[in-house]
């Protein structure tokens, strides 16, 4: 079911400075902060389900990342490395008045998560990761010639313009296409969620913007050398059936984090929290009691 129509009135849209960018978000709720980052070739609107559940219990708060939607669109191909990315969050947590937060990131959005609760561990309280590999699975899944198959589009975003004109052609069809074709149950994305995604995209400086996080994924925050054992409280939620990122890197995930829970759903593609929003949702709040419990 698409939640959208039913919550917009109960959201409010509003917009913060952080590292020199204006970053638009959404935001529903009070208490603790539950920050989410979305990824490619999404923007807020990928926490549709999610935002009115946990608000609830929390101030959740979804974010437009930089270069994406309504969020201001830097033209230097430098302002989306990794690091740009981290402190973008750092900042917004202390700008929404918060010391810490619940961060949780899906697809890029899982990247930056991971990378900040790394560099900033004091700010975060628990972090969840949906169809993202911790940075160091993703780096070894670079030497399986399966995986770099899958992660081949990858390539051709490196190149200079052309990804942007082959996107655009009919009408953003490969951005549908992304949503639909890799989706196991279709039904899912209705006219409505792909217009709103074609309409993202296709605001001024957007495109590039978004295809610049990959253009940068040589400079480290993906595929650094190493990484030490990270502490914050962990879970990774993770749609089997994830045509661009195999299951396989979510093995010996435990190696590299502390206090780690993993929860696979079957029959479910990389848009996990779009396909199966009630079962991601029941995962993310047993993670949560559980660790508030433990406190």
């Amino acid at each position: 079911m698409n939640t959208s129509s039913q919550t917009n009135a109960s959201w409010q849209h509003d917009s913060i400075i952080s590292n020199g960018v204006r970053l638009h978000y959404v935001t529903q709720g009070s208490g603790d902060l539950l920050l989410m980052l979305h990824g490619f070739p999404e923007f807020w609107y990928s926490w549709r389900h999610q935002i009115p559940e946990f608000a609830q219990d929390y101030q959740v708060v979804a974010l437009d990342m930089r270069g994406y939607n309504d969020s201001d669109k830097p033209k230097d191909l430098a302002a989306y490395r990794m690091d740009e990315l981290v402190r973008d969050i750092s900042g917004v947590i202390r700008g929404l008045g918060y010391d810490r937060c619940i961060l949780m990131g899906h697809d890029w959005g899982g990247a930056v998560a991971w990378n900040m609760a790394y560099t900033h561990p004091e700010q975060v309280d628990r972090l969840i990761v949906l169809n993202l590999p911790h940075p160091a699975k993703f780096t070894e899944g670079m030497t399986n010639p399966q995986q770099l198959l899958r992660s081949s589009y990858t390539f051709f975003f490196q190149l200079p313009w052309l990804p942007e004109a082959v996107l655009q052609l009919g009408d953003y069809q490969l951005i549908e296409e992304a949503f639909t074709r890799m989706a196991v149950n279709k039904s899912v994305f209705t006219t409505e969620d792909i217009k709103q995604y074609k309409n993202a995209v296709a605001k001024p400086g957007a495109l590039t913007a978004m295809l610049n996080y990959y253009r940068n994924i040589l400079q480290g925050g993906l595929l650094q050398k190493s990484w030490g054992k990270l502490y914050v409280p962990t879970l990774m939620i993770w749609g089997e059936e994830d045509t661009a990122l195999g299951i396989e890197l979510t093995y010996g995930t435990e190696a590299y984090v502390e206090d780690f829970t993993i929860r696979y759903i079957p029959h479910c593609s990389h848009w996990v929290q779009q396909e199966k929003p009630e079962l991601v949702n029941q995962y993310v709040r047993e993670f949560l009691t559980a660790k508030q419990g433990a406190v």
